[in-house]
């Protein structure tokens, strides 16, 4: 067997990167991940160096592969090192440029180790060994595995690799046949909440419209990219993905690319894009043009329910953060990363503080789970 490494996903034919996929993981499409080439969103004036490994066995068709990436800076993770980076720095080491895989800018789980159906038992972790060699070879500090599966992280630390624990809020769709059958799994109080929340919007007047990728046309698009760079403006950045790449992924994907706005009088004053596979709904960027009482819950999380009720998907991913999930039926749910360093001393510090950060991390999640809005069922 033999692995390479190549500069751009363009590199590796669609057709051979997607069979690795399935029908899952819209963010790990070849599509997707081009798109953000291509529009330079993803590239070294960005700070992301594509280094995608590829594994093919002699004379077959590539078998595994892995996204990774060179970077010179932390943004656009959701996994912070920050204080990793400074201590490097404080003993006069560099800790930029780093190895990580990722998919950029998408704080969702998905597969790291990219595996055809029938690979090998060792490919994955030549995957991994070869990764690890790579930014040895390269002086890299270390090696940052973001959000892979759970089922991922054996071979990630049987290779050594230093495993770090911390949580999201999802949403499981119990076979809900409405949102009030949904609602009805909740306390008393909790419901009416959620309730009051859906009636403040709609005496508004504000009406909702999900649209495909491919239904929204080239005048409609920036209206919808100029709510989302509200949100990011009014926390003085931009966003991580431009107006190219967006248009670029709904046309290429889209199937898979979703956008709600809400309209008043016929228009537009909120938005929110979702992506979706055969199994989950995943909330990415919100924005609004003013205003209005409980918008945002109902924009970015009760129209995602009712959709993924609608049209029988199990699992909504809504993004990261955000405590306030939790009253509209988000349960905590093990995200998890894994980590290499080329400094053993490093290494050890990393390892230690880990496990200590993994206990409070269950300690967080058991207390979160007492707090969801489920009626508590009598022993």
């Amino acid at each position: 067997m033999s692995v390479e490494f190549v500069a751009g996903i363009d590199e590796v034919a669609a057709a051979e990167w997607n069979a690795l996929l399935g029908d899952r993981y819209p963010f790990l499409r070849h599509e997707f991940l081009s798109a953000a080439e291509q529009t330079g969103c993803v590239s070294p004036e960005t700070g992301w160096q594509p280094r995608h490994a590829l594994l093919r066995h002699r004379g077959e068709r590539l078998t595994a592969a892995m996204p990774l990436y060179e970077k010179t800076h932390s943004w656009g993770e959701f996994v912070f090192d920050w204080a990793w980076a400074q201590a490097y720095h404080r003993a006069g080491l560099d800790y930029y440029p780093k190895l990580v895989s990722a998919v950029p800018f998408t704080p969702a789980a998905s597969p790291r180790l990219l595996l055809r159906e029938g690979a090998r038992p060792d490919d994955a972790a030549a995957l991994i060994e070869a990764a690890i060699a790579l930014a040895a070879r390269r002086g890299l500090s270390s090696l940052h595995v973001l959000f892979p599966l759970a089922e991922e992280l054996p071979a990630f630390e049987a290779a050594g690799l230093m495993l770090r624990k911390d949580c999201q809020f999802h949403w499981h769709n119990h076979d809900y046949r409405s949102f009030d059958d949904f609602l009805a799994t909740f306390s008393s109080a909790k419901r009416k909440k959620a309730r009051r929340d859906r009636r403040h919007v709609h005496e508004e007047g504000i009406r909702f419209r999900w649209l495909r990728g491919d239904q929204l046309d080239a005048a409609r698009w920036p209206t919808v990219y100029a709510m989302i760079s509200n949100t990011f403006l009014r926390r003085g950045a931009m966003p991580y993905y431009d107006l190219d790449f967006f248009m670029t992924v709904a046309s290429s994907l889209p199937g898979n690319v979703f956008v709600v706005l809400a309209e008043r009088r016929s228009k537009p004053v909120a938005c929110a894009l979702f992506y979706r596979d055969d199994r989950t709904l995943y909330g990415r960027y919100w924005g609004s043009e003013s205003q209005y009482n409980a918008l945002h819950f109902e924009t970015c999380y009760y129209q995602g329910i009712d959709y993924c009720i609608a049209n029988g998907l199990k699992c909504f991913e809504p993004g990261t953060q955000g405590e306030h999930k939790i009253s509209r039926g988000f349960v905590p749910v093990a995200t998890w990363s894994a980590h290499w360093m080329a400094q053993p001393e490093f290494g050890s510090a990393i390892s230690r503080y880990l496990r200590e950060e993994a206990r409070h991390v269950d300690r967080y999640i058991a207390t979160v789970d007492s707090h969801t809005p489920y009626r508590k069922l009598s022993p």
